[in-house]
């Protein structure tokens, strides 16, 4: 999803809970992988693999310079001769510990064995970050959880974009006054979106 219709969600989205909601989980995600130089893992469920978040997490990592933000998808299952960047499975999270974040996205219950292991890591020191349909499990494990109920106003992908797209917004000042290239694309993007004035 492109810097537009990112902007014209969230004027769709303007004055609901939604806009602070996914900025506050996004700093979060942020303030837990920049300070520590990265070590980012995205974890889905056995049903669901979020291929979409990790692709915007990269996106946003390049387009905001922080290479922090690219995560490492850990899989479910792994085929034989895949490339080496899609061959990261479950094992990954058990040896998590300090200085890690890993981001579970779980929009149904996840499995025992999932649970085991984020509840491992955690205890290993890794920070985990959840959103979620809202199961209770998942968020209990979570020192950060976003709820996205199924039966909501936005669904789990909407989240995921206003999320990924927070995490990546420049919000260090810039160095000497000038603003950086992405403020200025969202500011020109919120200019082209507006509508018209008119005489009423």
């Amino acid at each position: 999803m492109d810097a537009v219709r990112v902007a014209l969600l969230r004027e769709v989205l303007d004055g609901t809970e939604w806009l602070p909601a996914t900025r506050r989980f996004a700093g979060a995600l942020r303030s837990s992988v920049v300070p520590q130089g990265g070590g980012l893992l995205l974890v889905g469920t056995e049903v669901y693999e979020p291929w979409h978040l990790a692709a915007h997490l990269v996106d946003e990592a390049a387009w905001s310079g922080l290479a922090e933000l690219n995560p490492t998808l850990v899989r479910h299952r792994v085929r034989p001769g895949e490339p080496a960047h899609l061959s990261v499975g479950l094992g990954r999270i058990e040896a998590a510990g300090r200085g890690e974040t890993l981001l579970v996205v779980a929009p149904e219950q996840p499995e025992a064995g999932l649970l085991e292991r984020v509840h491992d890591a955690r205890r290993a020191g890794a920070t985990v970050l959840s959103l979620d349909g809202g199961d209770r499990e998942i968020r209990g494990l979570a020192h950060e959880a976003l709820s996205v109920p199924v039966d909501g106003e936005v669904d789990l992908d909407t989240v995921q974009h206003l999320v990924s797209a927070a995490a990546g917004e420049n919000s260090l000042p810039a160095p000497r006054g000038r603003r950086r290239f992405r403020d200025r694309l969202s500011r020109l993007a919120d200019q082209l979106t507006a509508p018209p004035p008119g005489r009423w």
